[in-house]
């Protein structure tokens, strides 16, 4: 088990070293195109726009799920096992947070834990056990131990940045942005610019691919921690198989905040599955199951 968290915390590394490499090389391009200050302008809007995602993502996340923070009181259960992982776990008591919805499903954000929440559908606390529930909980709070929302929210900023190079080279090309260049260049400055048109179209749909490696990856991190704090895999399988046969499709719907859920809180379609930011959940019963000779 520890050298499955260890692999997939160096993949995750691999991955963002990958994408890093990728913007510098758009980046250069990018220059070659229209000049270095424009280039250091858009790389400036995506640090601001990743700096203001860090602070007030986890508000946001909470606010559009329509989720209404409770105390102790308002769901004992439920408290006393988020209390007790916490503890297991080493971190702060996170705020609490139940949406009304009959989808059984969980999401945890924060940027760090001192500033985490946690989140459970009604319709989680109604079909989970609590061996079930405990292993859910186990992996949400295995994404704030993991920093799992900061490596998030880099990896976003990250899309920004490329996406909107991306935007502005098919603009420029558009309304005639650099042809003086490209004339004065002659079939070379033809060549670059062809290769920015390409990049411009293809570079998107490489981020997101990045992007949805790194989600997948954290998801199957979270799992292996919270197997590990939990001592027991199984709960967190069980409630993977119920929430595989129940479906974990929300009622309100949002796709800017559907990797932070367990499960896919969106409607399934084939063509989508494959662009899907959590791993499939035969397979990571799959993993959990290898684990049980480990623990």
């Amino acid at each position: 088990m520890y050298s499955q968290i260890a692999a997939n915390k160096r993949r995750t590394i691999l991955m963002i070293a990958v994408f890093m490499l990728f913007i510098v090389g758009l980046s250069l391009l990018f220059g070659t195109l229209y000049g270095s200050s424009l280039t250091y302008i858009i790389l400036t809007v995506g640090i601001v726009y990743a700096v203001f995602g860090y602070f007030a993502g986890s508000r946001t996340a909470l606010a559009v799920n329509g989720a209404t923070e409770i105390t102790k009181k308002d769901n004992p259960r439920l408290w006393r096992i988020i209390e007790n992982l916490s503890i297991a776990d080493g971190l702060p008591m996170p705020r609490v947070y139940i949406i009304n919805d009959p989808a059984p499903n969980a999401f945890a954000t924060g940027r760090d834990p001192n500033h985490s929440a946690v989140c459970a559908t009604s319709g989680l606390l109604e079909i989970m056990d609590d061996n079930e529930l405990q292993g859910v909980f186990a992996h949400e709070l295995g994404h704030v131990k993991n920093y799992d929302i900061r490596v998030s929210m880099v990896v976003f900023a990250l899309v920004a940045v490329i996406a909107v190079m991306a935007d502005v080279i098919l603009r420029f090309t558009w309304f005639g942005v650099g042809n003086s260049r490209r004339n004065n260049e002659g079939q070379n400055g033809q060549l670059i610019f062809l290769v920015g048109i390409i990049a411009a179209i293809v570079a998107p749909i490489i981020a997101m691919l990045i992007q949805l490696a790194v989600s997948r990856r954290r998801e199957y991190l979270a799992d292996a921690t919270g197997a590990l704090t939990t001592r027991y895999p199984q709960g967190l399988e069980s409630a993977l198989s119920k929430i595989e046969a129940r479906g974990s499709v929300l009622k309100k719907q949002n796709t800017a905040t559907a990797h932070f859920f367990f499960a896919s809180p969106l409607k399934n379609h084939s063509l989508l599955n494959l662009f899907s930011t959590h791993p499939p959940i035969d397979e990571r019963i799959k993993r959990l199951k290898e684990m049980e000779t480990t623990v």
